[in-house]
């Protein structure tokens, strides 16, 4: 069985294409910097690497560039579309309809679309992905992985807002989560490797869209992003956490519309809003030459990080691991750096030499002192994916 999973985020979409069940990797790759001239597209086989660089200003051009280079006739993986029985979609937003791995239909297609405005960055360019599979692979199973389902275990005192009761009750206006399959598989890796039978952990996912954690006994307990993914940390575009009376000042001092305001602390705030580069590589080579905005934005990013480890070790009342995973938390020794400094209180302690590699298994960089694993764990959400959607047929 063939499985091609499509994994969209805001300004990305990485794919890998398994022979399931043994998972063996056909092709894989990445499409990066969606939405400017030098979008990247990487495709990797067993024989080939291909890049190129060219303006991709949104997920379907991309998702046409990928479905025309698998079935390539020199350089392509597959002979014809009916090659791929399964395409597994991550969908972001699954809000109160979808608490499990779902096959799409019609209704299902409805319900995604039905919740744009709670992940405007995501669940429209998901849905692309799925119009575009469907077309390209019309015979495959179309299968949809919500990023929410690994956060319903959250419990009511978390994820009820201190707002009148029915805008729960009757309007599912909650904290949902989000990166949920990252979150899964990069704290199951965690709790094998540590052994034990209770397990307190954080879990920090890094990337252009970025989360937080608190995972007790690998279950999430609690999560920084809220009803959409806007809430919690400073990410590439967006804000993160904000005061709420922030958009009324807009609105009526600065005369901005709501969209305005949707479209200005979605997609022109974080690091972007900060120093003009909503690309992390860009932000620390501008702070290594002296930039003071650069150097300010990275600061406060870890900063912000720092706070949820403080309050989520609070509420997990001890600690086993830190985990840093994901494009920046992979690959940034310096952004794990800033977050792990001064934390030895809490019994984190940074091994500045161990932090320096890109590791691509787990990779423990705490020192032999820390009574907290630090871990750098590479995240596959496409290889959960895939599991998770050749499961569903199982039975």
């Amino acid at each position: 069985m063939q499985v091609l999973v499509l994994n969209s985020g805001s300004s990305s979409l990485k794919f890998q294409l398994f022979h399931m069940p043994d998972a063996h990797i056909l092709c894989s790759g990445l499409i990066e910097r969606i939405g400017l001239n030098d979008s990247i597209f990487k495709f990797k086989t067993e024989k080939d690497t291909i890049k190129i660089t060219q303006s991709i200003p949104n997920h379907k051009v991309g998702l046409e560039i990928l479905s025309n280079q698998l079935l390539n006739k020199d350089t392509g993986i597959i002979k014809s579309a009916n090659d791929i029985h399964i395409v597994g979609h991550r969908v972001v937003q699954g809000g109160s309809y979808f608490d499990k791995t779902t096959e799409i239909t019609p209704i299902v297609k409805e319900k995604i679309k039905e919740l744009f405005s709670l992940a405007p960055l995501h669940n429209p360019a998901n849905f692309e992905g799925i119009e575009v599979a469907e077309t390209v692979f019309p015979k495959a199973k179309q299968v949809a992985v919500f990023d929410t389902a690994f956060h319903q275990t959250i419990p009511e005192h978390a994820h009820k807002y201190a707002i009148a009761n029915e805008f729960l009750t009757d309007h599912d206006i909650r904290l949902y989560g989000f990166h949920g399959t990252s979150h899964k598989y990069i704290s199951e890796k965690a709790i094998d490797f540590l052994d034990k039978e209770n397990s307190k952990i954080i879990s920090i996912h890094l990337g252009n869209g970025c989360s937080i954690t608190a995972i007790e006994n690998g279950e999430s307990i609690d999560h920084s992003m809220g009803l959409t993914p806007l809430d919690g940390l400073i990410m590439g575009t967006r804000s993160g956490d904000i005061d709420p009376s922030v958009i009324f000042h807009f609105a009526k001092k600065l005369d901005y519309t709501l969209e305005d305001i949707n479209t200005l602390l979605h997609k022109k705030s974080g690091m972007l809003g900060l120093t003009g580069y909503s690309d992390l590589r860009d932000i620390q080579a501008e702070a290594d030459k002296g930039n003071k905005e650069c150097q300010l934005a990275l600061h406060m990013n870890a900063y912000r990080i720092k706070k949820y480890i403080g309050s989520y070790t609070a509420i997990l009342n001890g600690l086993d691991a830190i985990i840093f995973t994901a494009g920046i938390g992979e690959n940034s020794p310096e952004m794990r750096q800033h977050v792990c400094q001064n934390l030895d209180y809490l019994g984190i302690i940074l091994d500045e030499e161990k932090n320096q590699i890109r590791p691509n298994k787990l990779t423990v960089i705490s020192t032999e002192k820390s009574k907290v694993k630090i871990l750098v764990i590479p995240t596959n959400e496409e290889l959960e994916i895939a599991k998770q959607a050749v499961n569903l047929f199982k039975n």
